[in-house]
């Protein structure tokens, strides 16, 4: 995992040299900060159950509704998500948005935007016109660039065929499609944007669903995952779905489409990717991906309708209970094409019943949020195409994607060479009451530097986000600052989440 060279010296070697992470926060979510790891290993953390968020209650929505997105707005949260009446014989759906203070309680307004059941004063959104409805391919998301007017600071993009067929991927698969872009000041209302784009992708299944775009503070440009298949063969009925990328300084003009790659793990097939910049270390891009188990049955059809799944959905009919999914976390970086799978593991796991093991549930909304100082939330979608679909709310600690984890007997993790710049070492961690965690710091060849060895280092106990590493001389590093270093984290039963020079 040694990805710097060094000469006998210490000095870098100048094809390659050490890693430059400056006062970033990183993460412990993947192997590139880690040289060694002896009686410790990588541990990813699933989040927990913050409740129920929303469910089916007005008439307009139907069991395949489908968590699309959320984000902060104007002091508030948005959910966004498909709704979809089946039994009104609806296999389209439109776009609704719930609103929260908390994240915790959510309220469905009355908009009057659209009129749907006989009822107007329904909660989906729509074009300032008032006629022309989202489909769930315009997830909505938040333009977070300077400058940016304040009617197209909330932005959704809609899917349209270039070759004239209406757009789903089983009426024009193979494509070409278009983005075309609406903004909203509110995010309620919407307007179609001029001038548009020139975004589109002759990728077979291009942008059917799932598409995360985002403003990137680290490439200082728009960035754009999108669904499309890497095999795709439908005589005989193969398909595999995968992600793309493409980048944008301005939004109007993008570069050409990269298939997203996995380094050596297997491949999934990824239905949703939900890819967004950490909130906390904004250049690293996290994405609890939605895997699809294609054909991998886990309940029979006798299941499914004990618990009230649904044969089909508008007139496409389909066994819903042929495949299962989870979700799984994915994560890259600014400005690169691979996608580092460092967890096979779940993410999120299904969870107990049949319920939860139909095709196309356990899908993750984009969007990951501080909620207070030291937890996050996330959502998902539940109990698919049954008349209990709901959207969870998740809990996870801040930074607590993954950790660097010690058992009780106790173990160490060395960095590769870096180069800082700061004052003081901050660190996130917890240790059980006779676990502990000591950090030595060494230049870049490996030997101990006076002041900073681990016999300087008192054992750092307890469970904090933002901890202050001190030493006998106390916690300045600043003279150590733009010249290689290693870290050396010896931990007994104890978790390192992540750490940052500031």
């Amino acid at each position: 995992m040694n990805l710097a060279t060094f000469n006998t010296d210490g000095s870098a070697d100048p094809m390659t040299g050490p890693d430059q992470i400056g006062n970033r926060r990183e993460l412990m979510v993947d192997g590139w900060l880690i040289d060694r790891l002896e009686n410790v290993r990588l541990k990813l953390h699933e989040p927990v159950s913050g409740g129920v968020a929303i469910k089916i209650d007005q008439p307009w929505e139907g069991p395949a509704n489908f968590g699309v997105s959320v984000f902060a707005h104007r002091g508030r949260y948005l959910l966004y998500y498909r709704a979809m009446t089946v039994n009104q014989g609806d296999d389209r759906g439109v776009l609704c948005v719930a609103v929260s203070d908390d994240g915790i309680t959510w309220t469905k307004p009355a908009l009057g935007l659209v009129t749907s059941a006989g009822c107007r004063e329904t909660n989906i959104i729509a074009t300032d016109d008032g006629k022309a409805v989202f489909q769930y391919n315009g997830a909505p998301w938040l333009d977070t660039r300077p400058g940016v007017p304040e009617d197209e600071r909330v932005k959704a993009q809609v899917i349209e065929s270039l070759s004239g067929a209406e757009q789903t991927a089983l009426n024009d698969p193979a494509g070409p499609k278009r983005v075309v872009f609406y903004g909203s000041a509110d995010g309620f209302t919407f307007h179609k944007l001029d001038p548009q784009p020139d975004l589109v992708s002759y990728f077979p299944n291009c942008f059917d669903g799932g598409n995360s775009m985002f403003w990137s503070e680290a490439e200082q440009a728009y960035v754009f995952y999108y669904r499309f298949c890497d095999i795709y063969e439908p005589a005989k009925g193969v398909f595999r779905r995968s992600i793309a990328r493409t980048t944008s300084p301005d939004l109007r003009h993008w570069t050409e489409s990269v298939p997203m790659t996995y380094g050596d793990a297997p491949r999934e097939q990824f239905y949703v990717n939900n890819t967004q910049p950490y909130f906390r270390a904004p250049h690293l891009y996290v994405a609890p991906a939605a895997r699809f188990m294609e054909r991998r049955r886990a309940i029979t059809e006798a299941q499914g309708a004990a618990v009230g799944l649904m044969s089909a959905m508008g007139s496409f009919k389909w066994d819903w209970t042929r495949d299962c999914s989870d979700a799984v976390l994915l994560t890259s970086r600014a400005g690169s094409t691979v996608y580092d799978r460092t967890f096979m593991e779940t993410f999120i796991r299904p969870g107990l019943g049949a319920s939860n093991w139909v095709s196309r549930t356990n899908y993750p909304a984009t969007g990951i949020l501080p909620c207070g100082t030291d937890r996050m939330m996330m959502f998902v979608s539940r109990h698919y195409l049954q008349s209990s679909w709901h959207i969870e709310r998740l809990l996870l600690r801040t930074d607590g994607f993954a950790s660097v984890t010690a058992p009780w007997r106790g173990g160490e993790m060395l960095t590769k060479p870096i180069l800082f710049s700061g004052q003081e070492l901050e660190i996130n961690y917890r240790t059980s009451a006779p676990g502990f965690v000591r950090v030595e710091i060494q230049d870049g060849a490996g030997h101990p530097i006076p002041g900073y060895t681990l016999d300087d280092c008192p054992e750092i106990i307890g469970d904090e986000i933002e901890r202050r590493v001190a030493w006998k001389h106390g916690a300045d590093v600043s003279r150590l600052a733009g010249q290689p270093v290693r870290l050396r984290f010896v931990m007994k039963d104890a978790d390192f989440f992540a750490l940052r020079f500031q």
